[in-house]
């Protein structure tokens, strides 16, 4: 529980199509100085799922929460439940008495503002953030609920949006010219978000490098 203030559980789908969308909220928390939790991370093959699950919300004071993939897409398909099923652990355990519990915070995020009602119509009243299905908005959505509320000053989301494109421009030179990729697309998420670090590293160390340089100019 000693990173249970800056650890952040998110539930979003590792699908194809919702792939810039996680990587999009991930970097994001990252750039606000907060831990990404997801289930990917643990691959202890004697842990169930749902007990790897719980824990990472039990360890974490923030869960975002994506509900736009619970719409089957097609007549053979069923509502995607995971999803509502970890939001409502989630939300249990914030509803717990003591201390720890009741300083846990949801966002909860859908492509279209009402569209979840149709399904899960208990949220009715909560407030409900939509991304169109778009990584700008995702970012700025994400960022907005950190600033001022948890952190008093971040860039914005226009600059971190800037930020994640350099992140792909390393990424495509990392992965694809130095490793030897067909696309960055084949490497794993949980691969790429282990690459964040070493790019916030370098964006570091640059800034530092910058700063001394002005100083020595001065």
């Amino acid at each position: 529980m000693d990173d249970f203030d800056s650890n952040v559980f998110v539930n979003c789908p590792f699908d194809d199509d919702y792939r810039q969308l996680l990587l999009s909220v991930v970097f994001t928390v990252k750039t606000l100085g907060f831990t990404p939790r997801l289930s990917l991370e643990r691959n202890d093959s004697g842990e169930t799922r749902i007990d790897k699950i719980l824990n990472l919300i039990l360890e974490s004071k923030f869960g975002i929460h994506d509900l736009s993939r619970i719409i089957s897409s097609g007549s053979e398909e069923h509502y995607r439940m995971n999803m509502p099923f970890e939001l409502g652990i989630d939300y249990g355990c914030q509803k717990l008495k003591g201390d720890v519990w009741s300083r846990k915070k949801i966002l909860i995020l859908e492509k279209e503002r009402y569209r979840y009602q149709k399904a899960l119509s208990d949220l009715s009243g909560s407030d409900i953030k939509s991304h169109d299905d778009d990584p700008i908005k995702v970012i700025k959505v994400v960022r907005n609920w950190f600033v001022p509320s948890e952190i008093e000053r971040a860039s914005s989301g226009n600059v971190i949006w800037g930020d994640f494109n350099d992140f792909h421009a390393f990424l495509h030179d990392e992965l694809v010219i130095n490793d030897g990729h067909d696309s960055i697309d084949e490497v794993e998420v949980i691969e790429i978000i282990s690459m964040m670090d070493s790019w916030f590293t370098k964006k570091c160390n640059k800034s530092i490098q910058q700063d001394l340089a002005s100083e020595a100019a001065a």
